[in-house]
């Protein structure tokens, strides 16, 4: 495989660092706070940098990486499809994008797909979707209940919906017609429904609000409610479908079915690809003109789509991360045990999981990129795991290792 590490001439990767990262910061709006790496290739579970750093990534491009980097059959759709089509106006057919929504459509409750680019415009899409359901019926239900500490993407729409402010601040003044109830507390969403509530969009697993699993009593409750009310539930499973959970779908741990599903992160096997999938009673309220995404199922995206989700359901890769998130949970709880001045929570599903600190984690991020391991943060405190789904024990065990050392010299920084 070709390898890009300098400029001709140059036998010093330093430099080269250097000069992308310096142009990056030259050239690059900065919204981002940018780790000083450059990621040139990656296979599987490892990403390699300018440096030549291998590291094992236990981030997965924040739960997209489902099959690592470079997975084969996802490479060769992608090949393969660009050789047929590019992209096409939605205004027509392709076969790739059809044959992806009847796939979806087979392994949910859905019956109708929407596809757009991002989770953000999934989210979009819902929200738009819920107003023009009641509206076609002449009710004015508009409101929309979500929570704190959610986190639902940073369009208007999106950003109105989430419940932190940090998102939030100097955007004033957001969109009206969202209100907040407290996670895992029914009451609190009971007293805030209306005439106006149109739905309810929660997580099953409030990923960005610092991976908190939804009670199995208040996912049941909030579809109880809003069935009882004629509201739509709307579960946004951005980050915890298709097989994150050690489930297809969150939802299925909690033994109920959305009217509303959104989706993204794992579903275009690390290409934008987003999705809003629906019943076909909801669906009826939307008509030709309400509502588009031009590169919305483009059939290059869709191939690779394809690929990843048949890949998943073939390999049985939901029921590897059931098995082998039960084991990094067990390696967890022990480091929880180990160091209980430093961890003070374990909590997650399948390969989604968090370790509450008792500080800020980003300088524990840190300490494990020194040590060739690539995590996330959440909500300032919690280290977020979300390696990718082909993970392996003995993978799991070397990160484990790593986070150890990562652990010590945190703490003996801190001292």
């Amino acid at each position: 495989m070709a390898q890009c590490w300098v400029k001709p001439g140059r036998q010093d990767g330093t430099v080269q660092t250097y000069q992308i990262i310096q142009n990056g910061d030259d050239y690059l709006l900065p919204v981002y706070n940018r780790h000083k790496i450059v990621l040139m290739r990656g296979e599987g579970t490892k990403l390699y940098d300018s440096e030549r750093t291998v590291y094992l990534d236990f981030f997965s491009g924040i739960a997209v990486n489902s099959l690592g980097q470079a997975y084969p059959e996802v490479v060769n759709a992608i090949i393969e499809e660009t050789k047929k089509l590019g992209h096409v106006s939605n205004y027509y057919y392709n076969e790739p994008n059809v044959r992806l929504a009847k796939l979806l459509c087979e392994i949910s409750f859905a019956q109708k797909v929407f596809f757009c680019n991002s989770g953000a415009e999934a989210v979009e899409a819902a929200l738009k979707l819920a107003r023009k359901y009641f509206r076609k019926q002449s009710q004015e239900k508009y409101e929309v209940i979500s929570f704190h500490r959610s986190f639902h993407g940073r369009t208007f729409g999106a950003i109105s919906a989430t419940g932190q402010v940090k998102y939030q601040e100097g955007l004033e003044p957001l969109l009206p017609g969202f209100k907040f109830g407290n996670f895992n507390h029914l009451e609190s969403v009971e007293k805030l429904i209306n005439e106006k509530t149109a739905a309810v969009l929660v997580e099953a697993i409030q990923c960005e609000g610092g991976v908190v699993p939804a009670d199995i009593e208040f996912l049941k409750g909030l579809r109880e409610v809003t069935k009882k009310n004629g509201i739509l539930l709307i579960l946004d499973e951005v980050q915890t479908g298709l097989g994150r959970t050690g489930k297809m779908w969150a939802y299925e741990h909690y033994g109920i079915e959305p009217d509303m599903m959104t989706s993204a992160k794992a579903l275009g096997g690390g290409l934008p690809m987003g999705a809003l999938l629906v019943t076909n009673q909801v669906a009826q309220g939307f008509q030709p003109g309400d509502h588009a995404s031009t590169f919305g199922g483009n059939p290059i995206v869709s191939a690779a789509s394809i690929a990843t989700i048949e890949t998943i359901i073939m390999k049985d890769l939901v029921i590897h991360a059931e098995k082998e998130g039960e084991y990094l949970k067990q390696k967890l709880l022990a480091l929880c045990n180990e160091y209980p001045s430093l961890i003070e929570d374990v909590r997650g599903m399948g390969l989604l999981w968090g370790i509450e600190l008792n500080r800020n984690a980003a300088s524990l991020v840190r300490f494990c990129e020194h040590q060739g391991l690539l995590l996330g943060s959440a909500h300032e405190t919690v280290l977020r795991f979300t390696p990718p789904l082909i993970v392996t024990r003995p993978e799991i065990d070397q990160a484990i290792q790593k986070l150890k050392t990562a652990i010590d010299e945190e703490l003996k920084a801190t001292k």
